[in-house]
């Protein structure tokens, strides 16, 4: 069917061998799900190695991967679709949604053992700043700043570790910002706290409200934040890189603690789904908002959602604090939940002006071309995604594979 949706079937099984070659053979990878749908229709589907190592068990098209943050772009347009019910608004003062949080000050001295020293924001946080990550927030993994480190012991944002999502505002209510809100980007719990505003606005737990207003409609059955009863054999196994250059586990999928339903429900990284799940999910996004009837946000609210929101319509490298996000920086914005090509060529890799995307921590992807009419998504589990280039690799002979 590829060859009717201008795509070259030889030129896409390229793509299969070099992962095997390069990743599967030499055990760099446990396994590779590449997906390419183009056109309305699967132009590509292939799954190699094994989703259990251990056990000798294959991945498959059903396999269910933690997709970490992935759970950002599903996270965003559940608020969005509350933005559009003028429940909230993009430049509503975060401090209107949670009252604690009205004094925050930014970072000057001190370490959370001794106390911080702070001074005034130069102006409020706004839940546009939450999106885009510009609220001054942290993640703990970025090993930078004092605060990342107050974050660490704090336990902030750990999906694995005990909390809530209660218990994580009250926490970052009583740390400084890393700075003023809107003055630089960094990669951080900003998602977490989307996903406590959608459930603060709409009166319903923000698991519950994922389940009614996104997965059902969309048909995302396998898709939540633990691995239910029924689907553990289809669970992967979650590995790391060891000091050959193989991997070694690290997290066993008979024992994982997605296994049960967790207390901290993180619309920052907690969701576990499948390849076929998460390309509902995108074949919504590709057509402006609406699936098989169901329409969750407008297309007009979708172009303003993966529009560059960065402050004067720069690039990630101006702003950028991060040590470590899921991006690529040059010629890359970011939007409202995505990051997004601005200028494609500064990449390096083929793509197109406008084309938004983003990753988890264990390595799996995805990425939207609208100008292409094209959707691509990889499914492996090892963390981190830093590891191997494979996201560019696959990119890059995607493109090389257009044949019209």
């Amino acid at each position: 069917m590829t060859d009717t949706l201008g795509l070259s079937p030889d030129r896409l099984a390229r793509l299969d061998s070099h992962l095997e070659e390069k990743y599967i053979a030499t055990r760099r990878l446990p396994c590779t799900l590449s997906l390419i749908a183009r056109h309305g229709e699967i132009a590509h589907l292939h799954t190699q190695g094994l989703a259990d190592v251990e056990r000798g068990i294959p991945a498959r098209d059903d396999t269910i991967f933690r997709i970490y943050s992935m759970t950002k772009p599903i996270t965003s347009v559940a608020l969005m679709i509350l933005v559009e019910q003028g429940k909230i608004a993009l430049d509503d003062p975060v401090a209107k949604y949670i009252p604690e949080w009205k004094n925050l000050g930014v970072f000057v001295a001190g370490t959370h053992k001794l106390g911080f020293q702070t001074r005034p924001c130069t102006r409020p946080m706004q839940v546009v700043d939450l999106f885009r990550h510009t609220a001054g927030l942290t993640y703990g993994f970025q090993l930078r700043t004092n605060v990342d480190e107050a974050y660490r012991r704090e336990k902030i944002g750990e999906i694995e570790k005990a909390g809530t999502l209660e218990s994580m505002i009250q926490a970052l209510g009583k740390l400084p910002l890393e700075f003023s809100p809107g003055d630089a980007w960094n990669y951080s719990v900003a998602t977490d706290v989307l996903g406590w505003l959608v459930q603060v606005v709409s009166g319903r737990p923000f698991e519950q409200f994922l389940a009614e207003e996104i997965f059902a409609p969309l048909g995302m059955v396998d898709t939540g934040f633990h691995v239910r009863e029924g689907q553990q054999h289809r669970f992967a196994a979650c590995y790391q890189p060891d000091k050959t250059g193989t991997i070694t586990l690290q997290d066993d999928p008979t024992t994982s603690s997605y296994l049960t339903a967790p207390s901290f429900i993180s619309g920052g990284g907690g969701l576990v789904s499948t390849a076929s799940d998460y390309l509902q999910f995108c074949r919504m996004l590709l057509n402006g908002g609406t699936l098989n009837g169901h329409r969750l946000i407008s297309r007009k609210t979708l172009d303003l959602m993966t529009a560059n929101h960065l402050p004067g319509g720069v690039d990630l490298p101006a702003m950028s604090r991060s040590l470590f996000s899921e991006a690529a920086y040059d010629g890359v914005g970011f939007g409202l939940g995505f990051a997004t090509s601005t200028a494609a060529h500064k990449t390096l890799m083929p793509g197109s002006n406008g084309d938004y995307f983003w990753g988890g921590a264990a390595s799996t992807f995805f990425w939207i071309d609208p100008e292409e009419d094209l959707i691509g998504i990889f499914m492996t589990q090892l963390i981190p995604s830093s590891t191997w280039p494979v996201r560019k690799e696959m990119r890059t002979m995607v493109y090389a594979a257009l044949d019209d």
